[in-house]
């Protein structure tokens, strides 16, 4: 039975980090009060949080103290504890539980339960160790991308295999045991499709993101996405599906592959609110920690109306000085910074969301800034 939480009750969030932020101001607008566990002292999330739980995620006590002072929990990243968060569900309410987590973080149960739901992913094969890679790799073709089955994120934990002669490349990767096998998918973009459930079955999307990345990190995301209405209504009946095959509450991003002809193929899931959101703070009627806050305090969920044509920027470590330098140079940016202490090269520090009628002007207006000028290569 789903529960109505109301203002004045506490959100207690697992992980400090930028979205738990964004989820606690958009929990705050509302009157609730917000508790957090993360091992940091001063977490982006904790410098606005009612309470700080400072402790590892996996602490059993920990976890138990935030129980007992919040009245509903979730959580703003999925590389948490399966047994912690399943032990927390006997103990508090947690709506979205821990399935959805323990699928989500390993990419073999993810790859299994999308096509469960019908829903088309990229050619695999499953390999226990490197010798199993060998017995297998006539089964797929090449190139293919050899990923670790837990772990990774932003390319890491992966490695492109283009032909016999680079299988060894993808033999480290087996030191943190089973490794996915999946043939390269010859895409022409790549969307999000950002979707949103409460527990009576009620599912909103936000308007679908382009994704632009380089270095395999997010660099922009360009909504609406330049792509035809067919393939629009193929991404939004796919993020529907695995949602409702999942019975997730909350958010799930669907990370998707645009094909030549207009196809989708899902690339990968993160249940929580995704950095290709960032944009609705602005741009749309309810944002994504708007409306995530919604589904697991059991509220209705809103249409996630789409303001204006919108580019959203990552602003990186290297990014942050050149950023502050050319602030009044652009009065229409919205700039988000995270409250990160150091700026480290490729970490992120926040975002910049420019609503446009122009896109194709306001993409040219932020390569000419210089200030995402590092040149990396495009993944």
């Amino acid at each position: 039975m789903m529960k109505k939480i109301l203002p004045g009750q506490t959100i207690g969030i697992i992980g400090g980090g930028q979205l738990g932020r964004m989820m606690a101001m958009a929990a705050k607008e509302a009157g609730f009060k917000i508790a957090v566990l993360d091992p940091s002292m001063d977490s982006p999330t904790g410098q606005i949080a009612d309470m700080q739980l400072i402790a590892p995620y996996d602490d059993l006590e920990a976890l138990e103290e935030l129980a007992s002072v919040s009245d509903v929990i979730t959580y703003e990243f999925e590389n948490i504890d399966v047994e912690g968060l399943a032990h927390l569900s006997k103990i508090a309410y947690v709506p979205q539980g821990s399935e959805l987590i323990r699928i989500t973080q390993n990419r073999v149960f993810e790859k299994e339960e999308i096509a469960k739901a019908g829903v088309p992913v990229a050619k695999y094969i499953v390999a226990e160790n490197f010798s199993d890679l060998l017995e297998q790799k006539a089964t797929i073709d090449y190139p293919f991308i050899v990923k670790t089955a837990k772990g990774g994120y932003d390319g890491k934990g992966q490695q492109t295999i283009q032909s016999e002669k680079e299988l060894e490349l993808a033999k480290p990767l087996f030191d943190n045991g089973i490794c996915v096998a999946e043939e390269f998918v010859g895409f022409t973009k790549e969307i999000s499709v950002i979707i949103q459930r409460n527990g009576n079955g009620e599912t909103v999307l936000l308007p679908i993101g382009e994704n632009i990345h380089k270095n395999h990190i997010l660099h922009e995301t360009i909504v609406p996405a330049r792509v035809g209405e067919a393939t629009i209504a193929k991404a939004t009946e796919a993020a529907k599906k695995i949602a409702e095959h999942l019975g997730m509450i909350g958010t799930l991003a669907v990370e998707m592959f645009v094909l030549e002809n207009g196809d989708i193929m899902v690339n990968e899931l993160a249940p929580r609110p995704h950095n290709s959101g960032h944009y609705s703070i602005e741009a749309t009627s309810s944002s994504q920690f708007h409306q995530h806050i919604r589904a697991v305090c059991g509220w209705p969920l809103r249409q996630s109306e789409l303001w204006s044509d919108t580019v959203m920027v990552n602003v990186l470590g290297q990014h942050v000085a050149p950023l502050a330098s050319k602030i009044a140079q652009y009065p229409n940016w919205s700039i988000h910074l995270y409250g990160k202490e150091e700026a480290k090269h490729d970490r992120k520090m926040g975002h910049v969301t420019i609503l446009t009628d122009d896109l194709e002007a306001t993409l040219k207006e932020i390569d000419e800034s210089g200030i995402w000028s590092d040149k990396l290569e495009e993944k």
